[in-house]
């Protein structure tokens, strides 16, 4: 029927005059959501950084809606892919490194298996990312077409068994999601189905290996470090956040001695990924199906790249927490404005902006909300404030943050005999740079005092939801800013490498 819609539009158009056929409004829409991995927010041209190349992220948000305070509310792979597919916070998803595996009763309520329910087409493809238990990585069995691979998957297309088709034309990995991306459209069509397309790039996940056939793109190039880069901008941050890996990583990944080589391999793995997104558009455009194709481009997390002296990610601090979303409906009234949003969004909120999207009910277990309204309004609202956590890793960089638009909370519950517990209390509005920690000027005392009880809030919706399995209850203790720190033990699980 819609190949016949489609036909009859064409033959119209001829007689008309009308450029080119559109599908009708009322169709259910093809939805395409794009992931990188350890995308850093700054990599991307239109978020204001004009030494990197990349066309067709330009092009995809000034097309749609550009997001610019996006966060995922877990930033680590595995939590964070858990939090997108079930629209919820890592204590209800209960997934990730040194925790455990996700329930099949929650992933039986994730976006593509419900999606699939209602007749849609599901492919995935790339860094499936989480376990689910009776399961593990290899979670094909509910997509129509599988792409996936388990743990952090290969660069090396040839290694990733469900891709190993497309290793002569794409050895290297990047390029081969985007092909695999054109197969599935193809294979909608022919189907007559939508579909609901999911691609997780490896790229630019760490050890970087970009493809070679892109070498040129940046060689020789030097690029502007950041006004908060270095060491001496990161003496204010907590103690407890330079416990982790993420602190040595700073000169151990380089940083320090060969930033410019460092990032041009970054942006050169971020450039592959903009040309496998320029090949997906190219498919949608030549299927006469790109009128009714919403694309959601994003990463899993951000990626710190030297600022405060700190690399990788994890920590709450922007480069991190922060990450790149671009939202392109061609049927809203917000299309071809090259218009942004300053709205607080959240990896929580993919899920219920896919389900609305499909016209499907929203399960009342995701903490998420649909962004639809956004791209009808991008200067509107869908929250005042929202979570952001970590407990991956050791004990001492585990925290809870509250985010509102204009400020950052987080609360550092680790104490003992070199440290005592501490606050961060960041104006984000005047202070994107985290710059300044006010939790200790008498000056932003009114603001403390509500971003406390803003966190009081977020904390209470953990003891009050969080799993029973797992290990996320004893958090409802560690991070009650009310108790003290010697009457807090964290107890130790067994762990899982990231």
């Amino acid at each position: 029927m819609m190949k016949f819609l489609l036909i009859l539009c064409c033959a119209v158009a001829a007689v008309t005059g009308v450029a080119e056929a559109k599908p009708l409004q009322g169709s259910r829409p093809n939805i395409i959501y794009l992931m990188a991995d350890d995308q850093n927010f700054g990599s991307i041209g239109i978020y204001g950084n004009s030494e990197v190349i990349t066309p067709n992220m330009d092009k995809l948000g000034h097309d749609g809606v550009i997001f610019d305070r996006h966060y995922n509310t877990t930033s680590v792979c595995m939590a964070s892919r858990a939090n997108v597919m079930t629209g919820m916070y890592e204590y209800k998803a209960a997934a990730n490194f040194s925790h455990g595996d996700m329930k099949p009763e929650v992933w039986a309520k994730s976006y593509p298996v419900l999606l699939r329910k209602a007749g849609y087409l599901t492919a995935f493809a790339g860094k499936f990312g989480f376990k689910v238990d009776g399961y593990g990585y290899e979670c094909g069995e509910f997509f129509d077409i599988w792409g996936g691979a388990p743990g952090q998957s290969q660069y090396v297309t040839a290694r990733n068994k469900s891709m190993a088709k497309y290793a002569k034309e794409y050895p290297h990995s990047t390029l081969s999601y985007g092909a695999f991306g054109q197969d599935v459209i193809k294979s909608a069509v022919e189907q007559d189905k939508p579909f609901c397309l999911s691609i997780s790039f490896k790229a630019a996940h760490k050890p970087a290996t970009p493809d070679p056939r892109f070498d040129d793109v940046y060689a020789g190039k030097t690029f502007t470090k950041s006004a908060n880069f270095g060491r001496e901008a990161g003496e204010h941050m907590s103690p407890q956040s330079k416990m982790g890996r993420q602190y040595p990583r700073f000169t151990e990944w380089n940083y320090d001695t060969d930033y410019d080589g460092v990032m041009a391999k970054y942006y050169q793995q971020v450039y592959g990924i903009d040309v496998a997104l320029g090949m997906i558009r190219k498919e949608l455009e030549a299927q006469g199906v790109a009128d009714n194709t919403v694309i959601i481009y994003t990463s899993d997390n951000g990626f710190i790249c030297g600022a405060h002296g700190y690399a990788s990610k994890v920590l709450p601090m922007e480069e991190s927490a922060r990450a790149p979303l671009l939202i392109f409906d061609p049927r809203s009234p917000s299309a071809g404005k090259k218009l942004r949003s300053p709205a607080l969004t959240g990896n929580i909120d993919f899920a219920p902006t896919i389900l609305e999207l499909a016209g499907l009910p929203v399960p009342s277990t995701m903490d998420g909300v649909s962004l639809l309204p956004l791209l009808n309004d991008p200067a509107s609202d869908v929250r005042e404030q929202m979570a952001f956590i970590n407990v991956f890793g050791p004990p001492a960089t585990h925290s809870l943050t509250c985010l509102t638009k204009e400020w950052k909370y987080t609360y550092w519950w680790y104490g003992g005999a070199k440290m005592d517990p501490m606050e961060e209390l960041y104006y984000l509005k005047k202070d994107a740079l985290e710059m300044t920690n006010l939790a200790a000027n008498p000056e932003a005392r009114a603001a403390l005092e509500t971003m406390r009880a803003n966190y009081d809030t977020e904390l209470a919706r953990w003891k009050e939801q969080a799993v029973s399995y797992n290990d996320y209850q004893q958090y409802g203790t560690l991070f009650d800013r009310t108790i003290p720190a010697g009457e807090k033990k964290w107890v130790r699980v067994k762990k899982q490498s990231e």
